[in-house]
């Protein structure tokens, strides 16, 4: 008798760097959003990231929110955060470890917030993929203008 064969759905590129980017995610310290970023060039990934405090400083889920106790709206006053955000912090993993990330497409679970976004644009990323969107009308605007594509999965 023989066995019949069924074929094995593969995620597509795309779906397959965003779950990384999702599992990046919960490395997360923050306790309002968790997001990951995988920056990926010909299909390889040259560094990952996730919003959390600084190297060998207390975290969010440690000492609390500021943002939260002082009723700081999503997408607003981002310079009152003890995080950094997903993508800087995977921009400065590729940074430490000497990788250019010129033309690398990044991968991330939400669309990147204007400070973000100006350092993308200036580190050279040529495309942004997301799972999810974010508050931030100039993000969108200023990427638009860099002719940096977005692409929502």
């Amino acid at each position: 008798m023989k066995k019949k064969i069924v074929a094995k759905r593969r995620p597509s590129w795309d779906e397959y760097f965003l779950e990384m980017a999702h599992l990046v995610s919960k490395r997360s310290t923050c306790l309002r959003r968790s997001v990951g970023a995988v920056l990926v060039s010909e299909k390889r990934i040259l560094a990952t990231g996730y919003n959390g405090a600084p190297s060998g400083l207390k975290h969010c889920v440690e000492i609390g929110c500021m943002r939260q106790k002082l009723k700081i709206p999503s997408g607003e006053r981002h310079e009152l955060c003890r995080a950094l955000h997903a993508e800087q912090n995977a921009l400065i993993q590729a940074s430490l470890h000497g990788i250019s990330v010129k033309g690398a497409t990044l991968y991330a679970t939400n669309q990147p917030c204007v400070i973000c976004a100006k350092m993308l644009i200036n580190a050279g990323i040529k495309e942004i993929v997301i799972a999810d969107g974010y508050p931030d009308k100039m993000s969108a605007d200023f990427l638009k203008q860099a002719k940096i594509k977005i692409r929502k999965i």
